[in-house]
């Protein structure tokens, strides 16, 4: 019982350690993360060299099974972001939705676009086509905002192949069943999508904004992008690998092992499919020079860059967790019954809910919460895909909740949008609240029925 109880204070003490340095010293999560496998492992007892070797093997199994996923997940988004393909395909769908309906024109634009695109990038993108439609339509400037802010602040969260679901999905496991963690993402986003767009048109519709609405300038963006990309280029990249893993997962699923079905299983593993792709991405690209093959490539390195390594030391400090003997007093635990059926989501909800608010990005809290919980998942019974998947959601509707002033998204959203500190809180914090409780409420129900 005490050496329990002793075993339950040491991850205590590193989970707040992990808070403290990421929230208040403003160290990156990496080191935040690799200090307190450290601390854990020899605080436990665990032999040095033994504690060595479970570090570097977490880090490396980890990059071995969704390093290159992230990667091409990322360059895919930052072609697309560079391009003006994620302005074309917000295009499109203003077009098909119809400009009467703006408000829901742009949360369905910010949905498609975050799935490659960071949310952050995606409404910079986004923002001056934003404020054209809302002065075309004389609708609220900040409804639309927020609108298109939940819109993608949904999917970033919640749908591969976003670098944060990825690397939770590889954190807990489930990389193999990628296509089953996007059908799912999508199920859980798309009630999310919905409450956002209400209260973009409930509550923020009433808010002032000091930003002025201005036609969408057609000459600057000329200037900026070129000719944009045709319709079928620009949702290409997003699309088809989508569909490969779809294939892949279809395959595995039924047992088929007819024609091609090799060739599908193959084009259907997520790293081959997002490499796929990048291929598509590639005809994005104006001209194939070294401006784009080399700078653009380079940029998306960078950005993929912190996501690996916060991944990496997420494995690391997962497979110490694992070596140490608090999965096993999280088996009595559970078979104690303090964990039962849905309610297994609850702890990864309030876990990556309380990162989120205290740090304020939501791929770290995706990251730090999946490898904190990954090594107890099967102790509580959490062992089939389908469980696993609503692990990863459960963990993504905490990321969302909620965003705040120690969010760079917060910032981005109020500043290009002209919306007053004062009134952010009540329009778009207030929102990411209700969108976190509605996707977590949406994985509770859907683990109730298949779990």
């Amino acid at each position: 019982m005490v050496e329990g109880l002793l075993l339950i204070g040491i991850l205590l003490v590193a989970v707040a350690g992990i808070v403290l340095a990421t929230a208040r010293l403003k160290l990156h999560p990496f080191l935040a993360l690799i200090a307190a496998a450290f601390f854990v492992g020899v605080t436990t007892g665990m032999p040095l060299p033994e504690l060595a070797v479970h570090i570097t093997d977490g880090f490396g199994n980890m990059m071995r099974s969704i390093g290159l996923v992230i990667a091409a997940g990322t360059l895919i988004g930052v072609i697309l972001e560079k391009s003006g393909g994620a302005l074309r395909m917000a295009e499109v769908v203003l077009r098909r939705v119809g400009e009467s309906r703006p408000q829901l024109a742009m949360s369905i634009t910010g949905a498609i676009a975050s799935v490659p695109v960071f949310c952050d990038s995606g409404f910079v993108i986004l923002s001056s086509l934003n404020k054209a439609i809302a002065k075309r339509a004389q609708v609220s400037l900040a409804s639309m905002s927020v609108a298109l802010a939940t819109g993608l602040y949904a999917t970033h969260t919640l749908v591969p192949p976003t670098p944060g679901p990825i690397a939770a999905a590889g954190n807990l496991g489930v990389e193999e069943h990628l296509g089953l963690v996007i059908l799912i993402g999508l199920v859980v986003a798309i009630p999310t999508i919905a409450v956002g767009y209400l209260w973009a048109m409930r509550v923020a519709i009433a808010v002032p904004t000091s930003t002025e609405t201005e036609p969408l300038d057609h000459e600057a963006i000329t200037v900026h992008f070129g000719k944009l990309p045709s319709t079928a280029a620009s949702f290409a990249p997003i699309v088809v690998p989508i569909l490969l893993i779809g294939l892949g997962s279809v395959i595995a699923f039924t047992g088929y092992t007819g024609f091609g079905h090799e060739l599908g299983r193959f084009l259907g593993t997520p790293v081959v499919a997002l490499f796929v792709g990048l291929l598509f991405a590639f005809r994005l690209m104006p001209k194939w020079n070294e401006a784009t093959l080399s700078g653009w490539i380079a940029d998306g390195i960078k950005a993929a860059a912190p996501i690996l390594l916060i991944t990496g030391a997420g494995g690391a400090f997962g497979a110490v967790l694992s070596a140490t003997k608090l999965s096993g007093l999280i088996q009595g635990l559970a078979e104690g019954g303090l964990f039962g059926g849905p309610f297994v989501l609850v702890l990864p909800f309030l876990i990556a809910a309380a990162m989120k608010t205290a740090q304020g990005s939501s791929t770290a809290a995706l990251v730090l919460t999946s490898a904190l919980v990954a090594p107890f998942l099967a102790g509580m019974g959490i062992a089939s895909p389908v469980q696993l998947a609503l692990v990863v959601m459960s963990i993504g509707a905490g990321a969302m909740t909620v965003s705040h002033a120690n969010d760079s998204y917060f910032w981005v959203v109020t500043q290009f949008s002209g919306i007053a500190v004062k009134d952010a809180y009540k329009a778009f914090t207030l929102a990411t609240l209700v969108q976190g409780l509605t996707a977590f409420a949406m994985a509770f129900a859907l683990y109730a029925v298949l779990g």
